[in-house]
């Protein structure tokens, strides 16, 4: 077992024994038992507190009833379990016993309460064992002054405490007791070997509520006296509203009113530049209604005129910019190892090669949607965001209200893929609640989530190599993007390192068409094109394609170089089990192999696609996906994470592609975008890497290696390489050579 010091205040370790029956309240702040020691504050009125004041935290009534409460966003990548299963684990309850609750925003208590990077588990890993770690000491100290013993002589196990004479007391029978007590200044957890709860299946808490239809996401969310509310926005970037008839729209039935906003709105972006998602500076006309229904359908009965405020883009002119930065000298460089001219000046071989992506959207299953009701009290807002404090700080900014004025619930997120990073929606929903001073539901049609998105940006690569006596020793990545300051390319991910003439550029084009953070911000676009790219230089130098990444990895060395982010034994070991488990290099001949390596979020993975001939076309049949994300909390869990994101790689990069026209996009629903069906969907054979390293990000690291493994697999087998995605828009880049067709 392992000790490790709080340094806990009491404002980061909280208690309340006068829950209702009686009982102990636990508040922990995930992230202050990280921070260095701070002086004890004042004892503080425990009677006094309401335990809907904290988030986080355990409550454990005196019948023995645990409950705990989950403090991040669930947006579908299982934190609402895995969370809570670290707490028990240290606690030492049975899961079966534990209810879980999503906790509300917390701003004094928390410091990230957001879903986003795949970072949940990995910041609260230590903080969430310590929580359930000091709450367990607490109750066996509380047990044993009753037994008049020494606590070392007691143990616990799934909440009930024993002593060397055999005594047994459960958690119920001492919780009062406890509650008095002062905080552990250390607390002992458990080693890995000792887990009961950690790395064993947990089906998810919410799954009856899910299949059953239960309110549980942000559009279930209803109450006495809402009205719902739909808003007409600009129907292409740049553009702007001049005037509205609305005539028609206040006489249908179910409309209660129809007006503007959009001054508050623009204020706030001007304050807080980073809401660039906000789509323009137009005002924009809302209608209140009884129903989404009667909103929605007097929205469209709304005659607007608009006016072309700035420049609306189209996809053929993004092209030709994004072309031209390539080849021009607006770079702003990022990393710089060497001398690259040098090395290319005095290369035998030279390799260049350009890719391309286009802008996507989110598909968000659940429209964006958010409730509100601001009174001259409080501001409540209700809904499914994944960053609830940010959210509720620009909110308390544009309607000038104190940040303790804002309460805001999170509620289970359809879908977030990065979208509700942005809370554009709750914070237009609060300007309306502020302007009826009723409680308002706003929701979004999936034409409005299309047309008035926060997109992946359009991006080209090009990527240039050096050889010289049969050795890599010149690396140039180039990075030209659609608003690239959003979010752009990382320069200390492999192969930074490995080569010694390396450098990395970036440069950008600013666009009003509004982007952001897509699932794998950075990476999702990034890993295709380099080791795509890695596998045609190993042709090019007549070498393994996969021993040239492993000699790449030898040459790295983190422990002289900070900036170095991957451990290149972690990588070395996916690359050996991917190896392994996808019987690289001994499948039938009908069947091509693909292989990519990857780090991001913090993971290491490896991933093998087998692709096979059907109809004279090259078809994605399996991937063999090996991850290595430390302590896996949750392997069933873990198990969707990584299926999910190798099948969302592999749709987008085979299908999906948002183009503009006249700075509107073309497609506004499913019956134009495409999407991965689900007769397309490969097999996904996943496997875990064993290790007691601490856990790391799984929602994102899997779908960026996808598109890479299958672009290399339609490779050895169509003989054609693919530079831009999506792949099947070259259609006859995915068919197989004549020979192939005639077997």
């Amino acid at each position: 077992m392992s000790t490790q010091n709080n340094n806990l205040s009491r404002r980061a370790f909280l208690r309340n024994s006068s829950l209702a029956g009686g009982g102990m309240l636990i508040g922990f702040n995930l992230f202050q038992a990280c921070k260095p020691k701070v002086i004890s504050e004042p004892a503080i009125d425990l009677a006094s507190l309401d335990y809907n004041d904290f988030n986080a935290f355990i409550k454990i009534a005196d019948n023995g009833a645990v409950t705990i409460f989950s403090p991040n966003p669930e947006v579908g990548q299982g934190v609402k379990t895995s969370m809570p299963m670290i707490i028990a684990e240290e606690l030492d309850v049975a899961w079966k016993d534990v209810h879980v609750e999503q906790g509300i925003l917390d701003t004094e208590n928390y410091t990230r309460q957001v879903a986003g990077g795949s970072q949940s588990i990995r910041f609260g890993w230590d903080a969430l064992r310590q929580t359930g770690a000091a709450a367990k000491q607490m109750l066996v100290s509380a047990a044993a002054a009753k037994w008049g013993v020494d606590p070392s002589e007691c143990s616990v196990s799934e909440g009930v405490i024993s002593n060397a004479a055999g005594d047994t007391m459960g958690y119920g029978d001492v919780v009062n007791e406890a509650a008095l007590l002062e905080v552990p200044e250390d607390v002992k957890l458990k080693s890995p070997k000792d887990y009961k709860i950690i790395g064993k299946d947990a089906p998810n808490v919410d799954i009856d509520e899910i299949i059953t239809g239960k309110p549980l996401y942000g559009l279930d969310y209803k109450e006495e006296g809402m009205v719902y509310a739909a808003v007409v926005r600009p129907p292409a970037f740049g553009h702007k509203l001049v005037s509205y008839d609305a005539t028609e729209a206040k006489a249908m039935p179910g409309v209660i009113d129809v007006f503007t906003i959009g001054e508050k709105l623009r204020g706030l972006k001007e304050e807080v530049p980073r809401i660039t998602n906000i789509t323009s500076d137009s005002d924009k006309v809302v209608v209140i209604a009884n129903s989404t229904w009667e909103a929605l359908k007097a929205k469209n009965a709304i005659k607007v005129e608009w006016e072309e405020a700035s420049k609306a883009e189209s996809t053929a002119e993004h092209d030709k910019i994004l072309t031209d930065l390539l080849s021009g000298n607006t770079f702003e460089t990022k990393r710089s190892d060497g001398n690259i001219n040098k090395a290319f000046a005095e290369a035998d071989e030279i390799l260049e090669r350009t890719y391309e992506s286009p802008f996507l959207p989110h598909s968000c299953m659940e429209p964006m949607n958010f409730f509100a009701d601001v009174t001259d009290e409080k501001v409540r807002l209700i809904g499914p965001i994944q960053t609830p404090e940010g959210t509720a700080g620009f909110v308390a900014q544009m309607l000038g209200r104190d940040p303790k004025d804002i309460h805001l619930e999170m509620t289970r997120i359809g879908g977030g893929f990065g979208r509700r990073l942005y809370g554009d929606f709750a914070i237009e929903v609060a300007e309306i609640a502020d302007k009826v001073r009723k409680p308002v539901k706003l929701v979004f049609s999936k034409e409005d989530d299309m047309e008035d998105g926060v997109y992946r940006m359009a991006i080209k690569y090009r990527i240039k190599a050096g050889v010289k006596d049969g050795k890599v020793t010149a690396y140039h990545l180039k990075e030209a993007a659609v608003n690239s300051n959003m979010y752009g390319l990382i320069p200390n991910f492999f192969p930074a390192g490995a080569i010694e003439n390396y450098q990395v550029d970036t440069a950008s084009y600013d666009s009003n068409i509004t982007t952001g953070a897509w699932r794998a911000p950075y990476t999702n676009f990034l890993a295709y094109a380099e080791q795509s790219f890695f596998d045609e230089l190993a042709e090019l130098m007549e070498v393994d394609k996969i021993q040239l990444r492993l000699d790449l990895l030898d040459k790295v060395k983190p422990e002289e170089d900070e900036r170095i982010q991957y451990s290149p034994e972690r990588m070395k070991e996916v690359i050996r089990v991917a190896v392994e488990k996808s019987g690289w290099g001994k499948k039938p001949d009908n069947v091509y192999q693909g292989f990519v390596n990857y780090y991001c979020h913090n993971t290491h993975v490896a991933e093998v696609a087998d692709v096979e001939i059907e109809n004279g076309e090259a078809v994605v049949k399996k991937i063999t996906c090996v991850v290595d994300c430390g302590i896996v909390v949750n392997p069933l869990g873990a198990l969707n994470q990584i299926e999910g994101g190798v099948l969302d790689g592999v749709g987008h990069s085979m299908y999906g592609e948002l183009t503009f026209e006249n700075g509107r996009p073309t497609a506004t629903n499913y019956d134009r975008y495409r999407l991965l069906r689900m007769r397309e969907a490969p097999e996904v054979e996943t496997h875990l890497i064993q290790n007691e390293y601490s856990p790391t990000g799984l929602g994102e690291p899997t779908l960026p290696p996808a598109g890479g493994a299958i672009a290399n697999a339609f490779s050895a087998a169509t003989g054609n390489r693919l530079y831009k995605q999506p792949f099947a828009k070259t259609p006859e880049l995915l068919k197989a050579p004549a020979k192939e067709i005639i077997g």
